[in-house]
């Protein structure tokens, strides 16, 4: 089989169909084919989605991708995300490193990709917390990961932002993002559970709940935070592709209620990317406050 699979001097094509024509030079036209072209780029580290049957090329592929690409690191998924941390279960065919940087809108993203969840699909929502956020609110992230929402809401001139993470791994980075994006003296980062936390009561404008596969029973939690006149709580879960969007805001209203809340305004939901077969991840923004 050898070594590495020859290079093709056509730069043009996209870099899947290069990969795919070395493949073919390897192995054959029938399992060429069954190579996906597409992947996930995160800065030097790169996501392959490859079915099993290919394995006996893992290595080959990775190098090429690693050529083609000029990536430090090739993954690919080898399992179901992991526990409450959301560890990606990720095998390593090219490459050493797997800690890197990915910059959105303006957002640097350090973390170690082979240990944090960092989903491409979630870009979107990761630039509209920016954009809801207003100067001088008060913020509640209670899932904050690496600094997803906390960080643009910061940017975003929140006067604070209270940014709870229970994971040590994702802790550290979000502390180091918080540095390297130049909001600490803004975002105030709480280790531990958010549900037993000291967090301050009555404060927030605005409470980001992305968890999934739902958020929805963390809606008590997040009500006691919320200001007397009310806020926005922005609920993530996930819901099937035929679900209609009202069976969603329902079961997020009724969690309002069910908490003592009241509802001060229309509710909207989005969607924010497909999740596997039959499913997806939607949001549902709710203005509520605490008590009747």
């Amino acid at each position: 089989m050898g070594n590495s699979l020859a290079p093709r001097p056509d730069r043009r094509r996209p870099p899947g169909e290069r990969v795919r024509e070395r493949l073919r030079a390897v192995a054959g036209e029938a399992v060429a084919r069954t190579m996906p072209s597409g992947y996930q780029r995160l800065g030097r580290v790169l996501l392959l989605r490859l079915p099993e049957t290919l394995r006996p090329y893992y290595p080959l592929l990775g190098a090429a991708w690693q050529e083609e690409l000029g990536v430090a690191t090739v993954l690919v998924p080898c399992g179901p995300i992991e526990g409450e941390y959301r560890r990606p279960r990720l095998e390593r065919v090219a490459g050493e490193e797997t800690e890197t940087e990915v910059t959105e809108f303006g957002v640097r993203y350090r973390f170690d990709a082979a240990r944090i969840m960092f989903a491409q699909g979630n870009r979107t929502e990761r630039r509209r917390a920016g954009l809801l956020v207003q100067p001088g609110e008060t913020v509640v992230d209670l899932f904050a990961g690496i600094g997803y929402f906390a960080i643009p809401a910061g940017r975003a001139g929140a006067s604070r932002v209270w940014a709870v993470e229970k994971n040590p791994t994702a802790l550290r980075y979000l502390r180091e993002n918080v540095e390297r994006n130049g909001v600490a003296a803004r975002i105030e980062v709480v280790p531990g559970d958010n549900r037993t936390v000291s967090l301050p009561h009555g404060v927030a404008d605005r409470v980001f709940l992305g968890y999934l596969p739902s958020a929805v029973p963390w809606v008590p939690r997040a009500l006691e935070l919320t200001r007397p006149r009310g806020g926005t709580l922005h609920v993530h879960l996930l819901a099937g592709t035929r679900d209609d969007p009202r069976t969603t805001s329902s079961e997020v209203e009724d969690a309002v209620r069910g908490a003592g809340g009241t509802l001060i305004a229309p509710v909207s939901v989005r969607d924010v990317k497909p999740y596997g077969p039959g499913r997806v991840h939607r949001v549902v923004d709710v203005p509520a406050r605490p008590g009747p």
